[in-house]
Formats: C-alpha cells, structure tokens, sequence
C-alpha cells in the first residue's frame, strides 16, 4: 500500500511466514538458508538463539516486506543479508539497510523505518513501514 499523508509517502506491507516451511527449508538447505537470508550480525544471533528457526522466520518476514515495499521484492542485486532487523533497547524491532538496499531506500526518499512482529503458533508476521 503506498499513501501519501501531509505530502509524506508511506509505503507499507506485510509478509506472512508459515513457520513449518522455513524448518522444512532449514533440513535440507541447512546453514545455507540462514546465511542468505542473515546478516552477519544476526548470524552471531541465530547461532545461540534459544528458538532458531522462529527466529529466522522473523527475520525472512521482515525482510520480505522490505524488499517488497522498496518495489522490486529480491533481484536486481538485492539480498535478504542486506537487511539487518535489530531490536533496540527497550526489544523494540528496527531495521537496518545495507548496501544496494540502502542505495534504493535512498534514492526513494526513505527516511524513517518501522516494523513490527508478530509470531504465534505456526506463523510469524511482519509488517513494515517505509516513510518518506
């Protein structure tokens, strides 16, 4: 959804993961998955993460909804490791932009980025603001 509010765009979606999929992947893919889809930083995490594949499917969610709110979902030189999700100090999530992302969120005009999760049962959910 892309609305325009007092001459700001906000760009939004949301992505919803089925958790049992990303654990399935995880079998047969196994550390290959987490690294294309992590940062370096959230790969430290995932590593002594108590609940590993909630985690990564968190993370996949965000990422998605970013890549998708930027317009052009995964290609043309865009990576899920390029999105780095942080949570800050009061465990409130944030993301980061790294490289070619932080080159398109740029040229967009984006200057601030919300987020919020959401897991429960077999789904993880993220939805993701972009605001010019």
């Amino acid at each position: 959804m892309r609305r325009v509010v007092n001459g700001d765009y906000w760009i939004r979606y949301c992505d919803l993961v089925e958790i049992v999929r990303i654990e399935q992947i995880i079998k047969r893919l196994e550390e290959r998955l987490a690294k294309r889809i992590l940062s370096a930083q959230e790969w430290r995490q995932y590593q002594h993460h108590s609940q590993p594949v909630r985690f990564l499917a968190k993370r996949f969610a965000v990422k998605e909804g970013a890549a998708k709110a930027l317009g052009t979902g995964i290609r043309n030189g865009l990576a899920l490791n390029q999105f780095e999700v942080f949570n800050d100090q009061l465990v409130k999530p944030g993301l980061n932009l790294l490289g070619q992302e932080k080159i398109l969120a740029d040229s967009l005009g984006v200057q601030h980025i919300h987020v919020s999760l959401s897991d429960e049962q077999n789904y993880a959910c993220a939805t993701v603001i972009m605001e010019s």
